[in-house]
């Protein structure tokens, strides 16, 4: 059976049309459409060398030449910046934390809206490792960290969107199989992510594997279609 064979018929479907939507509507339809999100669970130095840690959803990995990620924290209901970003505008350095199911909790206690200043690694008892590449430290229960260095931050409308150049990558070591070669392996990760609906989360160990076709082999496949092989 070639891809075309088990190809799914049209779906009946609903269209919204975002540019008529208030804000509200936008986010509660999108967060319940594009998901797992990964979780940037990113810590900055504030002023007086104290930590923010706060957890953001709309994230992703953007390339890998050089490897760039790309958050977006949001402002605050008055339309200020929010403490992430204003640490990374200050001092261009950050650190991206992914999150395993172990930290949830955790994590989500983070999203609470501590008073200005008030670092939740302190609040909430966090223990932190030394960053390698920044000065930024990571959170030592982390299974992965990537030390960022922000290249860019863009504004669209009320979108603040930050893009950072990743510089180093921390692993937990049992999930590296291979130095050399650069094996991981992301189960032991055991990673969760932002689903849609009030505190929604995804596990990631639930995968399955499709190799990519080369297409020599499609076109082989093809001329079997037509032979009626």
């Amino acid at each position: 059976m070639t891809p075309a064979d088990s190809a799914p018929a049209a779906l009946p479907v609903a269209h919204f049309d975002l540019t008529a939507l208030p804000g509200a509507a936008r986010y509660k339809l999108l967060t319940a459409t594009v998901t797992p999100r990964p979780i940037a669970w990113v810590s900055t130095l504030g002023e007086g060398g104290h930590v923010n840690l706060a957890p953001y959803s709309f994230f992703g990995l953007m390339g890998s030449d050089p490897p760039v990620v790309a958050f977006a924290p949001g402002d605050r209901p008055d339309g200020t910046p929010k403490d992430t970003a204003l640490n990374i505008a200050s001092g261009g350095e950050f650190t991206v934390n992914l999150v395993s199911e172990a930290l949830a909790v955790t994590m989500n206690a983070t999203a609470t809206d501590f008073p200005h200043g008030q670092g939740e690694p302190d609040a909430l008892g966090i223990s932190l490792a030394p960053g390698v590449k920044v000065a930024v430290p990571r959170v030592a229960a982390a299974p992965a960290a990537l030390e960022c260095r922000e290249v860019q931050t863009v504004l669209i409308g009320r979108t603040r969107i930050i893009l950072g150049e990743v510089l180093g990558l921390t692993l937990r070591s049992d999930a590296v199989q291979d130095v050399d070669r650069h094996h991981v392996d992301t189960g032991l990760l055991d990673l969760i992510g932002r689903m849609g609906g009030r505190g929604t989360y995804a596990r990631t160990r639930d995968t399955f594997v499709i190799d990519r076709i080369p297409f020599e082999e499609w076109q082989k496949g093809q001329g079997d279609v037509g032979s009626g092989k």
